[in-house]
């Protein structure tokens, strides 16, 4: 497939997914599938949910096109679209009917199980010069899976933030197949994915009209795992530069996990204390913040990703350069510290929606 015809693909995904999700918006409004604002919450209107399906249908569906066009082998299809659609669909439930954790995180671990599956398992992880396998792969492999799920569930908490990280990381990673591995078949993968995210963004950009919901989420985690992991077939440093470019949603999530459970915290009780949320309040603006993200994506981490995957950088060296301006300004911002009531006030005073 050339790239006249990948880019005439990743237009129509992209188109196809801004349609979706029209259409999932008006279904929602008739069926009061809404977000209501409650005392965790930061947006000032009722809005509807379940946007993230389009994100699910247009993938998939682009996917399908390469495999039936022998620019993909079907396995990666069937190994991304099959867990992948478990995810969304327990997301889809959560969405429309409350879904207990246990039951979301049994499908999001069967759903990883079923990834490494279709992979061929898992190989050995190099750190330190030491390779970590045998029987601590798997779990090591299951829960990255698991916790990148939740966690850009986690960090779906303003207008546009979890649909602009799904593009610029997605990109970025195809970005690192073009220099490091340009025969490789995984950025197609990562292209495709972009453009979907991009066609649901336009709508979710902030003030947004719809969000993605869990179904949404789920899938956005999912598939960013997925991508990391194909990409480690290809080569460790791969792997290790999508590692870079998840630097912004890693570091503040597992801050505030840290934080929370230190402080004896409800781990699934939602919440408004991560650090992206406290600079929307204390900024009063979902715009800046997710910009702000954009820019440290594009300017610092894919730099930084693209050193590594290319062994210019060494891997420790690369994610502890990547990640440490990340720490401090999450310690700065207060990541994992309890909302303020005063910066709640403020930041609905404006008339966006300041976390969910």
């Amino acid at each position: 497939m050339n790239p006249l015809t990948i880019s005439v693909l990743c237009g129509a995904t992209m188109l196809g997914s801004w349609a979706l999700t029209r259409v999932v918006r008006s279904y929602a409004l008739v069926r009061g599938v809404l977000d209501v604002p409650n005392e965790r919450s930061s947006h000032a209107v009722p809005t509807p949910r379940g946007g993230g399906t389009a994100i699910v249908l247009a993938t998939v569906s682009a996917l399908c096109i390469l495999a039936l066009a022998d620019a993909l082998p079907w396995y990666v299809v069937v190994g991304f679209a099959g867990p992948g659609g478990i995810v969304a669909g327990a997301g889809l439930l959560d969405d429309l009917r409350h879904l207990r954790w246990r039951w979301r995180l049994l499908a999001h671990f069967g759903a990883a199980y079923t990834l490494l599956i279709s992979m061929g398992g898992i190989r050995p992880i190099t750190t330190f010069g030491d390779a970590v396998s045998g029987w601590l792969i798997w779990p090591i492999a299951l829960l990255y899976i698991v916790w990148l799920i939740n966690l850009t569930n986690f960090m779906d908490g303003i207008d546009g933030l979890a649909a602009s990280e799904a593009v610029t990381v997605s990109a970025g990673g195809a970005l690192l197949y073009a220099i490091a591995a340009p025969t490789a078949d995984g950025w197609r993968v990562a292209l495709v994915f972009a453009a979907a995210a991009g066609g649901f963004l336009i709508w979710n950009r902030p003030p947004a009209s719809i969000f993605m919901g869990d179904v949404g989420s789920g899938f956005l985690g999912f598939s960013l795992a997925a991508m990391s992991l194909y990409a480690r077939l290809v080569s460790p440093q791969m792997f290790w530069g999508w590692i870079v470019l998840l630097g912004v949603f890693v570091v503040d999530a597992s801050m505030v996990l840290i934080r929370r459970i230190l402080r004896g915290d409800q781990v699934f009780d939602a919440h408004r204390t991560h650090a992206y949320q406290h600079a929307a309040a204390r900024w009063r603006t979902h715009g800046g913040v997710t910009l702000v993200v954009v820019a440290l994506n594009l300017f610092w981490l894919l730099p930084l990703a693209c050193l590594v995957a290319l062994h210019r950088l060494e891997v420790v060296t690369g994610v502890v350069i990547a990640y440490a301006p990340l720490v401090i300004a999450a310690v700065w911002l207060g990541a994992g510290a309890p909302a303020l009531t005063g910066q709640t006030r403020s930041a609905r005073s404006t008339g966006e929606n300041v976390g969910r």
